[in-house]
């Protein structure tokens, strides 16, 4: 990954490929003039105090996630001056955005690609802004490479590897607090790029089982506890939903539970992830042009696993327990047909009438299972429903839950990290829909508000007096457009920050 340091040293003399300045649309009587960010004092001296209109003259505005390109000031050791738009500029006294400077880094590092080593001289007012600027500039440099040729040929066919270092100027190295930001920037943003990595694998090579022991290496890497249920466990144990799910493949099932423990820790959080590691919508087969993304349905178990191994790295305060609920949902002789009834790990029957309404059924019993250990809180994480995406978009993400103010402190949290999100009720009418001639209840409800349908099947297995929250990520687990700021396309580890956030408050007592 991107390596990323502090640094105090003076711009001229620094060797880099490229030094990044921000530029943002002037405010007040300046309004429509570019104005250079703090930060890039030394470079705008050398153009004698001209660089905005330098800039202004090739083009640049300052608009969020604009780039524009010049060549270094005589005397410089770095040949480029890379300026990224902030948008507007702050009020007076007010300082950047957190999230602008986030995406302001990304938009800087994928332009830079194949460039070794970067100065990222943006503003820089405080440590939570060196943390931010370094987030940007890890997650924007992040590319999926594993299954490309890395020969001789590759760079002749346009493969450049991606930035491979970061510097951010204006820091204070010798700072316990600017240290500290940097070093949470690194492990979150690693562990991010691990839940995008394994969203990016294909299904053929990420199977329950394997994903399973991906889990183990990382457990054993970071001091964690971990257990797998396989399909024989699973059955013994009475997983009706996640056998159900999975008994339609080859590749067996899997319930994986890896534990953070801390002696200091006053509060337990448990994390459910939905793990489907390929969703071909089973005998209720999903039309065409919907099958092509599916390996991306097992995002919510890798925000999971990614949180847990960060709460390690971390060291937080803080009991952190994972379950991921892994299968893979295929059409064949043995798969579960719509009408069949399955029996829970909770004791209840579900009747099935839609196979690809399948990540509930698996996330119910992980729910459960959960519930058995009395957390003070569980979340849940799930690429969950379609409808949601229609009704949120594909970069917000919905959180629903049992307890309206757990709800909105979730809310709050996503905002400050700068996860696009949305509460979203659970109407006690919408459960009357699952209403089940043959069962305790269906796995579907009414068509319309299905989003909200599906959070009330899971609130069913969740245990009594437990909070509990469920995040839809459907829509922004996985960019299927262009990359922008710093989401790139494909896998976007969506969720992770926020569940690291809401770990870091239960350890500090601030989570209710």
């Amino acid at each position: 990954m991107t390596a990323l340091t502090l640094s105090t040293a003076a711009v001229p003399g620094l060797r880099a490929d490229a030094i990044v300045v921000g530029v943002a649309k002037g405010a007040g009587s300046r309004s429509g003039n570019l104005v250079v960010a703090p930060g890039a004092e030394a470079v705008d001296a050398a153009y004698d105090g001209r660089l905005a209109d330098v800039l202004e003259t090739l083009g640049a505005s300052g608009a969020e996630g604009e780039v524009t390109k010049l060549p270094a000031p005589s005397g410089f050791k770095t040949p480029l001056v890379l300026a990224v738009g902030l948008g507007a500029e702050p009020e007076k006294d007010a300082g950047f955005d957190a999230e602008a400077l986030r995406r302001a880094a990304g938009v800087a590092a994928r332009a830079l690609v194949g460039a070794k080593k970067a100065a990222f001289a943006l503003p820089l007012a405080d440590a939570a802004d060196a943390g931010a600027v370094g987030e940007g500039a890890l997650l924007g440099a992040y590319s999926f490479e594993s299954y490309k040729d890395k020969g001789k040929d590759a760079k002749a066919r346009g493969g450049k590897a991606p930035l491979a270092d970061v510097v951010l100027l204006g820091g204070k190295p010798r700072d316990r607090a600017y240290k500290a930001a940097v070093e949470r920037a690194v492990a979150v943003c690693e562990e991010l790029n691990r839940a995008r990595d394994l969203v990016n694998m294909p299904p053929n090579d990420l199977t329950p089982a394997s994903f399973a022991a991906i889990a183990q290496d990382a457990a054993k890497a970071h001091g964690l506890k971990i257990q797998v249920l396989d399909d024989k466990a699973l059955t013994k144990g009475g997983y009706g939903g996640i056998l159900g799910v999975g008994s339609g493949s080859a590749a067996t099932p899997r319930l994986v539970k890896v534990s953070y423990t801390s002696s200091k820790a006053k509060k337990h959080l448990a994390l459910v992830g939905k793990g489907i590691t390929y969703d071909s919508g089973g005998i209720s087969l999903k039309p065409a042009g919907h099958n092509e993304t599916m390996k991306c349905d097992m995002s919510g178990a890798a925000a999971v696993l990614a949180t847990v191994v960060a709460a390690a790295r971390l060291g937080l305060e803080v009991n952190v327990t994972g379950w991921l609920a892994l299968a893979e949902n295929m059409p064949s002789g043995s798969a579960v047909r719509p009408g069949d009834v399955l029996r829970m790990f909770s004791g209840k029957t579900v009747e099935v009438l839609n196979t690809d309404a399948e990540g509930r059924l698996v996330m119910a019993d992980a729910l459960w299972a959960a519930s058995q250990e009395k957390p003070d809180a569980i979340v849940d994480v799930a690429t969950l429903t379609g409808a949601m995406v229609l009704a949120l978009g594909s970069r917000t993400f919905a959180v629903m839950g049992n307890d309206d103010a757990f709800r909105a402190a979730i809310h709050e949290v996503a905002e400050e990290v700068g996860e696009e999100a949305w509460p979203m009720p659970l109407p006690e009418h919408l459960r009357k829909g699952m209403d089940s001639p043959v069962a305790d209840i269906a796995n579907m409800g009414e068509r319309m508000g299905g989003g909200l349908v599906a959070g009330l099947f899971l609130r069913e297995f969740v245990g009594e007096g437990i909070t509990w929250a469920h995040l839809d990520i459907a829509g922004p687990a996985f960019n299927e457009g262009g990359p922008f700021g710093y989401t790139p396309k494909g896998g976007t580890g969506s969720g992770v920050r926020t569940l690291v956030r809401l770990a870091e408050l239960a350890a500090a007592g601030d989570l209710g």
